[in-house]
């Protein structure tokens, strides 16, 4: 029996959901266990691709599939102003710098790649503005970070025990985004803190992403969630399955005569669950 959690599932509306999306949902709820909270997030800062119709469909479809948050669902368009709070206050502590380098100009320069596999900054802005003028992103001042933290702050993940945080090897992470002013890693640290998730659920090709986040909980006196990654759908030459190369729809397997049960307990989604939870944890959708 899993313990009471309180967990939460993130999509963002750039698309339709798939049955990648069907595992980290039913992942998340059942790793709240009896008695926990499952909460909805929906992270649609992406004001390019997140459109209002793909938001709606996205509710829709979610709530076919019988995945409803056990509080109110929350949309991070909506708070832009809690999350600049955080980076006034980085700033005020000198943690933070505009950086005025074009994506071409990083890519010429840089000659390290982060754990994830984006390029490391190569530290052009650092110590000034290199071309003014420009519109700036705001990025993490990495080295003094983990001088205020006195070390690299590493997590526990759940059937693994404690892990070695990388965050040194990311470099100077931008947090402050040119188009929406704000970045994935800071919103959804704040959010997690902010909705007192205990157990990050979410797949395996976020997991490195959590040496970069567990720095910004311990800069900002954070609680520490444990974490939970879960195995993906993967095609045939173990590439993750994105809906672009033929990830099923869930919209699409509706039209299609599918019951929503049926969909939850697709052989694709119970082969990811069963890889990922205890074994007789899972017994269906």
């Amino acid at each position: 029996m899993t313990p009471p959690a309180t967990t939460r599932f993130a999509p963002s509306p750039t698309g339709f959901l798939h049955l990648g999306h069907v595992v980290s949902g039913l992942y998340s709820r059942i790793m709240a266990g009896e008695g926990g909270r499952f909460l909805i997030r929906i992270e649609d800062i992406d004001t390019t691709r997140c459109t209002p119709e793909l938001t709606a469909a996205l509710r829709e479809d979610l709530e076919w599939l019988g995945l409803s948050s056990d509080e109110p669902v929350r949309r991070q368009s909506r708070h832009l102003p809690e999350y600049q709070v955080v980076l006034k206050t980085l700033r005020e502590r000198g943690l933070l710098y505009p950086c005025f380098c074009t994506r071409r100009e990083i890519a010429e320069a840089a000659t390290q790649t982060a754990p994830d596999g984006s390029l490391v900054y190569p530290g052009t802005c650092r110590h000034g503005p290199v071309h003014a003028g420009r519109e700036p992103v705001w990025r993490l001042d990495m080295a003094r970070a983990l001088d205020v933290l006195q070390g690299v702050p590493g997590w526990h993940e759940i059937g693994h025990g404690r892990v070695a945080g990388k965050a040194d090897a990311f470099g100077d992470i931008v947090l402050a985004r040119r188009d929406s002013g704000v970045s994935y890693h800071l919103c959804v640290t704040h959010d997690d803190a902010l909705e007192g998730v205990t157990t990050v659920t979410r797949g395996r090709d976020l997991y490195e992403a959590t040496s970069v986040q567990r720095v910004l909980q311990d800069l900002m006196g954070w609680p520490e969630p444990t974490y939970a990654h879960h195995a993906l759908i993967l095609d045939s030459e173990g590439h993750k399955l994105s809906k672009r190369d033929g990830a099923e729809g869930v919209r699409v397997l509706r039209q299609g005569g599918w019951r929503a049960r049926q969909v939850r307990e697709h052989p694709l989604v119970r082969q990811a669950l069963e890889a990922s939870l205890p074994t007789g944890a899972y017994s269906g959708g």
